[in-house]
């Protein structure tokens, strides 16, 4: 078979590796807006970010991992001629805090306020270090899509300006802070998703962030202690919000949440038991159905059945669970 020409195979490949538009921002509450995230074929996550409007300038809340989750980001900035006063990192998975280099590059002086769980993860035997030291050393896979190779290319750019991911402004315990000005609730989890995760309530319009406390089409329990994280979500349920934003998936209702809650204890129970994972995952999927999307309805028993496996393996907990 002939070659292609060079510049119709380099077209064929940028083709390939088009990059999505930048997310628009959905205002969800007063002066509260959301760059969704997504889940795309082959890409790693991006988690959702909100964006508190203040006299101060922007809170972010969570970055996400591509640039052009991060440009929706800065666009919703520029287009409101507001500065970016504070970062806030909801947790170190870096599907939501990889976006922290490019925003702090274009706002230096944006605040980062997260927990210092990220220095665990960057220890010498920590889990980002560990991934980056495999990713670096594995072969490359020449049946592997462009995307694959370019979203490690995206991690290891992130774990080599991993400063970026450390707190300026620790936060060390729950309590009210004010960011920006802005005079939030915020909890710090004892072990959960990760080892310390934090979630806020924003009294003035009843909004809770949770980070990955809420994820669809499934719990991600990488880093997880389910007992821990299964505490959290009854802490927030004791709360008054109104609203709250998951990770990953759409903005739900108390009663939306209440339902992923009651799915995430029926699935631990699931997963203590013998039954087969597929049995968990459909019911996982069926508890849950009406909170996601088409596609993520299709991803669902996928996802549930092995993280059935995953956590049976480590009786119960991830590996890295600090909370055992």
């Amino acid at each position: 078979m002939p070659k292609l020409p060079l510049v119709l195979a380099f077209a064929i490949a940028q083709a390939v590796i088009a990059r999505p538009e930048p997310p628009t921002a959905k205002e969800i509450a007063p002066d509260t807006f959301l760059v969704p995230g997504a889940m795309l074929p082959d890409r790693g996550p991006d988690g959702n970010t909100v964006l508190i409007s203040t006299p101060a300038g922007l809170i972010v809340i969570d970055t996400g991992r591509h640039a052009w989750h991060s440009d929706g980001i800065l666009e919703f900035a520029r287009a409101r001629r507001q500065s970016i006063a504070a970062i806030v990192n909801t947790h170190w998975h870096l599907d939501h805090s990889s976006g922290n280099r490019r925003i702090k590059a274009s706002h230096p002086a944006a605040k980062l306020y997260t927990t210092t769980a990220i220095d665990r993860a960057l220890a010498p035997d920590g889990f980002l270090t560990r991934n980056a030291a495999a990713a670096r050393t594995r072969p490359a896979d020449p049946k592997a899509p462009p995307t694959r190779q370019e979203e490690t290319e995206i991690f290891l750019a992130t774990m080599d300006a991993s400063e970026s991911l450390r707190p300026d402004e620790p936060i060390e315990r729950s309590g009210t802070m004010r960011i920006a000005g802005r005079p939030l609730s915020v909890h710090v989890t004892k072990g959960a998703v990760t080892d310390a995760d934090v979630w806020l309530y924003d009294e003035a319009t009843g909004v809770a962030t949770l980070g990955d406390l809420v994820t669809l089409p499934a719990p991600f329990f990488e880093t997880a202690c389910p007992a821990r994280w299964q505490e959290a979500l009854d802490e927030v349920w004791a709360s008054p919000f109104r609203l709250a934003v998951p990770g990953h998936g759409a903005v739900m209702t108390r009663g939306q949440f209440n339902t992923y809650r009651k799915a995430f204890g029926a699935f631990r129970a699931c997963v203590a038991g013998d039954g087969a994972p597929a049995t968990c995952a459909e019911a996982w999927s069926k508890d849950v159905g009406p909170l996601m999307s088409d596609t993520e309805r299709k991803q669902a028993p996928e996802y549930a059945a092995y993280y059935v496996e995953f956590l049976r393996k480590g009786g119960g907990n991830s590996p890295d669970c600090q909370a055992k």
